[in-house]
C-alpha cells in the first residue's frame, strides 16, 4: 500500500506550503487540493523562475504526477483556465491525464465576486479583509443548497436554466442592496458555455478515482490552502476564510475516509505573519514589522498585500498541533532570521492580569492577549544553501529544538531559502 500525507498550514496561511508540497511531490503519485479557492496562492521557485498557483496543486510542476481539485474547493472557471494557459505557456503539461476536477466542486460565478466586494463595503470598520474573489459567497450558496457544481458544466441545457434562475435571483438582491443594475444573464451564460467546453474533459468523480488509486497502492499528498487559524470553525472567527483548513477538511473535501489520510504535517514559518484584519498577539511594531517584511518578501502571492509580521507564537502553534493532530512540523523561512541579534517567541499570553497557555479563538478575547516572550540569541550566520541539519549554526539548531520541545512535535524539514533546492529534509513523511 502507498503512504498518504496531509499538508496543512499551522498559522494564518502563507507558511510556504506550496514549496513543501512541491518537494514532497517527488514521493507522491497524486496531489489533491481539498479546500479553498483562488484566494490562495502557492509560490514555487524552480530553476530561478517563480511560478504562482492559485487553484492547481503545485504537484503540476512534476511530470508523471496527477493533480486533483477536490469537491471541497470552490472553482472560478475563468481563473482555472487562465492558470492552465499560463502553465502551458511556460512549457508544463496540463491535460485530462494529469489534472482532474471533482464534479462536486462548487463553481464561483460573477455574482459571487460582486457580492463579496459589496458586502465588505457594508462592513465598514468591521471589514474581514476578504480578497474579493467570491469565495465566501460561493460557499454560502453551497450551504444554502443553491450553488452550481462543476458537474453542471457537463450538461449545457441544465446549466443555462440554473444560471438564468440564479442570476435573476441575485440581480434582485443587487437592486435592493445597491440600487444598481445586475448582471447580464446572456453574457454570463455565453462565458460559462465557453468555460464548459474547455473544462468538461477534466471533470469526473474524483472520490472514486482516489479510492481506486489507494487500492492500487498509489501514494497521495493532500494539499491544504490558507492555515489553521483561518479555519471557518477553528480559526479566529470572524476573521477567517470560508472553508475547513484543518486536516479534517482533507477527508470531507475529497471523499476519503479519515482513517485513510495517513501522516499529518503542519507547516509553520520560523516567525509569524498574518494578512488582512483580525487579532495578532505577537505582531511587531511598525519599524520592526517593515524590516522583517522586506527581508522575508512578505507580500501576498494572490493579492500582493503586505503581510503583518510578528514573532513565532507557540500558544497558537500548540493549538494547531491539537486541532490537526499533527504528527510532524515543517519550519520555513529560517534564513529570514539570519541577521537578527536576538529572536523572540511567545510561550504564553497575559490576559486581564493572568496568564493564558491555551489559544482563545474568540477575536475579542485574543485581541486583549499580550505575548509573554522568551528571547534567545540569534546565530548571525547565513543558513541559506545549507544542505545538512548538522551544518546549521548551533544557535539555529537550538532554536529549532526549542520549538520541538515547546510543541512536542518533531521538525522534519527546514526551509532555508525560496528555491526548491534550499531545504533540509531530516525525515521524509513518505518513508
Amino acid at each position: 500500500m502507498g503512504k498518504n500525507v496531509v499538508i496543512v498550514g499551522a498559522q494564518w496561511g502563507d507558511e510556504g506550503k506550496g514549496k513543501v508540497v512541491d518537494i514532497l511531490t517527488e514521493d507522491a503519485d497524486i496531489v489533491i487540493r481539498f479546500q479553498g479557492g483562488n484566494n490562495a496562492g502557492h509560490t514555487v521557485i524552480v530553476d530561478d523562475k517563480k511560478v504562482v498557483l492559485h487553484l492547481i496543486p503545485s504537484g503540476i510542476l512534476h511530470e508523471e504526477k496527477t493533480c486533483v481539485i477536490g469537491n471541497g474547493v470552490v472553482v472560478d472557471p475563468e481563473c482555472l483556465i487562465e492558470e492552465i494557459d499560463g502553465l502551458l505557456k511556460e512549457g508544463y503539461t496540463v491535460n485530462e491525464q494529469n489534472l482532474i476536477v471533482s464534479k462536486d466542486a462548487q463553481l464561483i460565478l460573477p455574482y459571487h465576486k460582486r457580492l463579496d466586494i459589496e458586502k465588505e463595503k457594508l462592513r465598514g470598520t468591521h471589514k474581514i479583509g476578504t480578497t474579493g474573489r467570491g469565495i465566501g459567497p460561493a460557499y454560502e450558496d453551497k450551504v444554502a443548497r443553491c450553488g452550481i457544481r462543476c458537474a453542471e458544466l457537463l450538461n449545457p441545457t441544465a446549466l443555462k436554466e440554473k444560471l438564468k434562475h440564479s442570476i435573476a435571483e441575485k440581480n434582485s438582491y443587487f437592486k435592493a442592496l445597491t440600487g444598481e443594475a445586475g448582471l447580464d444573464a446572456d453574457e454570463v451564460i455565453e462565458d460559462y458555455m465557453r468555460y464548459a467546453k474547455r473544462l468538461a474533459p477534466l471533470i469526473r468523480d474524483t472520490s472514486i478515482y482516489i479510492d481506486k488509486a489507494m487500492k492500487n497502492g498509489k501514494s497521495i499528498l493532500f494539499e491544504g490552502a490558507q492555515g489553521t487559524l483561518l479555519d471557518i470553525d477553528h480559526g479566529t472567527y470572524p476573521y477567517v476564510t470560508s472553508s475547513n483548513t484543518v486536516s479534517g477538511g482533507a477527508a470531507t473535501g475529497t471523499g476519503v475516509g479519515p482513517t485513510r489520510l495517513g501522516t499529518i504535517v503542519g507547516v509553520t514559518k520560523a516567525y509569524a505573519t498574518r494578512v488582512g484584519e483580525g487579532p495578532f498577539p505577537t505582531e511587531l511594531d511598525e519599524e520592526e514589522n517593515a524590516a522583517l517584511r522586506e527581508h522575508g518578501g512578505e507580500y501576498g502571492a494572490t493579492t500582493g498585500r503586505p503581510r503583518r509580521c510578528g514573532w513565532l507564537d507557540i500558544v497558537a502553534l500548540k493549538y494547531a498541533v491539537r486541532v490537526n493532530g499533527l504528527d510532524a512540523l515543517v519550519l520555513t523561512k529560517l534564513d529570514v532570521l539570519d541577521n537578527l541579534d536576538e529572536i523572540s517567541l511567545c510561550t504564553e499570553y497575559e490576559l486581564d492580569g493572568g496568564k493564558v497557555s491555551d489559544f482563545p479563538t474568540e477575536a475579542e478575547v485574543l485581541s486583549r492577549c499580550k505575548p509573554i516572550l522568551k528571547t534567545v540569541s540569534g546565530w548571525k550566520t547565513k543558513t541559506s544553501g545549507t544542505k545538512d541539519y548538522n551544518e546549521l549554526p548551533d544557535k539555529a539548531k537550538s532554536y529549532i529544538e526549542l520549538i520541538e520541545k515547546l510543541t512536542g512535535v518533531e521538525v522534519i524539514l527546514v526551509s532555508v531559502g525560496a528555491a526548491r533546492s534550499e531545504a533540509i529534509i531530516r525525515k521524509n513523511p513518505f518513508s
